[in-house]
């Protein structure tokens, strides 16, 4: 803070009649300046609890790290720490921090919107400190950002939990409300959004093509911008690092498990043959089957094309290959193609989706664009889609994250996820798109 000011006998008193009637103290440094809270005011019955584990968010690569317990091991002032709370209507907004100082007392700031509260905080103190009040002038995310400014002890604070109360929190409030389902890691994931393609009813759909486009600066490590998806598998492009990029075509095993090891060889997937320079072989985790990826450094802003088969193969197996179009290459790639038992039938269930697959970067918007999507019949018929549900997952379904939306753009469908951002899309939308009248030209024949 400032040098305190020097005040005059009537400032102090207003000072002090306003500090009684508060029923907390403040460190006087001016009653038109700054303000310097010493973290006394009880907390309501009535305040809300959101835990950092699943709602906060590390900057700067100091030591100190977002936990199960929230934040711990705060030693260096270049790390901050900020908490995302999503609210439905405008007001008050006070504030405590739930946690210990370990030694001393420490100096913080906890600033929203731009307006900032200076608090001290001493070892001795048992109760959550209070960080003041702010005036909240809009619905959505309300970000809530900490940062350390001096300590004695060997860390600033271990602080599990933010607490708010407040007209601004008597409405809807949105956040991940506990760890249970292991949400902490979904919620830092953020919500995965779907579009789900309204496909013909009695055809046998043996192609589906779509055409994929990530906008300029849109490409963030950890997504997933996923085409062609199946009743059995999906097919898309990854930003997995910054140098390493993956065109990823994945099936499940009928075994449901998330250890391929356990697989009998009965439900086993079986590659039937891959590209030049794919890789191939298990995934597990989220199910298990079979993957094949090709490291390829696609671009933002090009557009992508993706074509995916599917035919039976017998009374009990079905064949799935999967071929990708770059401009760069100015060809169709094979990716794979994998044999799936227990199964005997061409395609269905087709959608995509965009997901965020790494915990660290849920904070980060990234959108993507669909468009120009088609099946081919078995009788070799194009048939336009160009009508689309639009879904989240758990995490979004649950109100544990907000920060979802799709709809149609320049007669494409868009997919948004993550970031924090307020305007949201009310799950089970219906889209539409401007139908094209010419399908995609595909020598099928020569296809590799």
């Amino acid at each position: 803070m400032n040098k305190m000011a020097t005040l005059k006998k009537k400032d102090v008193f207003y000072c002090l009649l306003l500090t009684l009637l508060g029923g907390f103290l403040i460190t006087l440094v001016g009653c038109s300046g700054s303000q310097a809270i010493t973290a006394t005011k009880t907390v309501t019955t009535d305040a809300i609890t959101v835990p950092l584990g699943g709602n906060g968010w590390k900057e700067g690569k100091g030591l100190g790290d977002i936990t199960d317990k929230g934040i711990q091991s705060w030693q260096d002032s270049s790390t901050s720490f900020t908490a995302y709370v999503q609210v439905g209507q405008t007001g008050n907004l006070e504030l405590w921090l739930d946690g210990k100082v370990i030694e001393g007392k420490s100096k913080l700031t906890v600033s929203i919107d731009n307006k900032s509260h200076e608090i001290i905080w001493k070892a001795s103190e048992e109760q959550p400190a209070y960080a003041g009040s702010w005036k909240i002038t809009d619905t959505g995310y309300v970000a809530i950002h900490i940062q350390g400014i001096s300590k004695e002890g060997p860390v600033f604070a271990n602080i599990e939990n933010v607490v708010l109360d407040g007209s601004a929190v008597e409405g809807s409030v949105n956040y991940v409300k506990n760890n249970k389902g292991n949400f902490f890691y979904w919620g830092h994931r953020g919500p995965s959004v779907h579009l789900n393609y309204h496909t013909p009813e009695d055809v046998k759909i043996e192609w589906f093509y779509n055409e994929v486009t990530v906008p300029k600066g849109e490409d963030v490590l950890g997504s997933y911008y996923m085409a062609d998806g199946f009743s059995g598998g999906y097919f898309g492009m990854q930003v997995n690092s910054p140098d390493t990029r993956h065109i990823l075509f994945s099936v499940w095993s009928p075994y449901k498990t998330n250890d391929p090891s356990e697989i009998p060889d009965s439900m086993r997937i079986t590659l039937l043959k891959k590209g030049a320079k794919v890789h191939a072989g298990k995934f597990g985790n989220e199910g298990s089957g079979g993957q094949s990826y090709l490291n390829y450094m696609w671009k933002a802003g090009n557009t992508y094309k993706f074509l995916l088969r599917g035919v039976p193969d017998g009374p009990e197996h079905t064949i799935y290959t999967a071929y990708f179009y770059a401009p760069e290459e100015g060809k169709w790639l094979l990716i794979a193609s994998f044999r799936r038992p227990k199964r005997s039938s061409y395609l269905g269930g087709l959608y995509s989706f965009l997901e965020n697959f790494s915990p660290s970067q849920g904070d980060k918007e990234r959108h993507v664009l669909f468009g120009n999507q088609w099946i081919r019949t078995a009788s070799g018929k194009w048939i336009a889609l160009n009508k689309a549900t639009f879904t989240t997952d758990n995490t979004g379904n649950k109100g544990y994250r907000m920060d979802f939306a799709g709809g149609v753009k320049n007669g494409q469908f868009y997919l948004k996820n993550c970031g924090f951002f307020s305007q949201y899309t009310k799950p089970y939308t219906q889209l539409e798109r401007a139908e094209k009248s010419e399908h995609p030209k595909i020598d099928f024949e020569a296809l590799p």
